[in-house]
């Protein structure tokens, strides 16, 4: 019997090893999964590469983790928000490197790394500071800048229903990078709302199919 489901936030977390590239959804509090990002910090894992839509506010959830010292690089669109001075404090000592990255091309370079796909062209960041030493291409009489995709280690999202096969279901705007999250990454770890049995999600309602899911846990 194929079941995905695993006992605890930390046993599913353990996997993750110095040095990897993780990612985790969320845009702003919606749909980031603190109990999985609470149990990295309590498993230690360091080193790490981060992809992300922001930083993080306060001293929570992904700002806990940049706080903790466990990541070395952060890609993301929004390192500064309101209350994300402990980025600033990190960033301005040295201690983190960012890589600024428009959130559109965050999406696709992630749907990217999971379709299969050797690079996109973007016209977005042509001209600007972020295109500088990238490859530019005109097509149509249009300008672009070859993108390549992120490829992900693990990635820790939050979902609203799953089944033991880890088939998943999204609540509203918590969607957001999780689908395109789950895709790129070699190893994917869900936190649900509710586990449910077999044949109780509508096949028209999954968004993120089993096939991307390693492990999930009921929060």
């Amino acid at each position: 019997m194929i079941s995905k489901v695993i006992s605890s936030a930390y046993e599913a977390v353990s996997v993750i090893k110095d040095g990897s590239t993780i990612a985790i959804g969320g845009f702003g509090g919606a749909g980031q999964p603190e109990d999985l990002i609470n149990a990295l910090i309590e498993h230690g894992a360091k080193d790490l590469t981060l992809v992300s839509n922001n930083a993080g506010n306060h001293e929570e959830g992904i700002a806990a983790l940049l706080k903790a010292g466990q990541v070395r690089k952060i890609i993301c669109s929004f390192p500064r928000m309101s209350h994300s001075y402990v980025f600033d404090e990190l960033y301005h000592a040295g201690k983190l490197e960012l890589e600024l990255v428009p959130q559109g091309n965050l999406a696709e370079r992630l749907r990217a790394a999971g379709v299969g796909l050797g690079a996109i062209y973007s016209p977005t960041s042509y001209g600007t500071l972020l295109a500088e030493g990238k490859e530019t291409k005109s097509i149509a009489g249009i300008d672009y800048l070859l993108e390549y995709p992120i490829y992900v280690d693990v990635a820790l999202i939050k979902a609203e229903l799953g089944d033991r096969w880890g088939n998943l279901t999204y609540r509203k705007a918590a969607r957001n990078f999780g689908p395109v999250m789950a895709m790129a990454a070699k190893h994917t770890i869900a936190s649900v709302s509710k586990i449910v049995e077999l044949g109780e999600l509508d096949p028209e309602n999954i968004i993120t199919p089993g096939i991307f899911v390693k492990n999930l846990i009921s929060r």
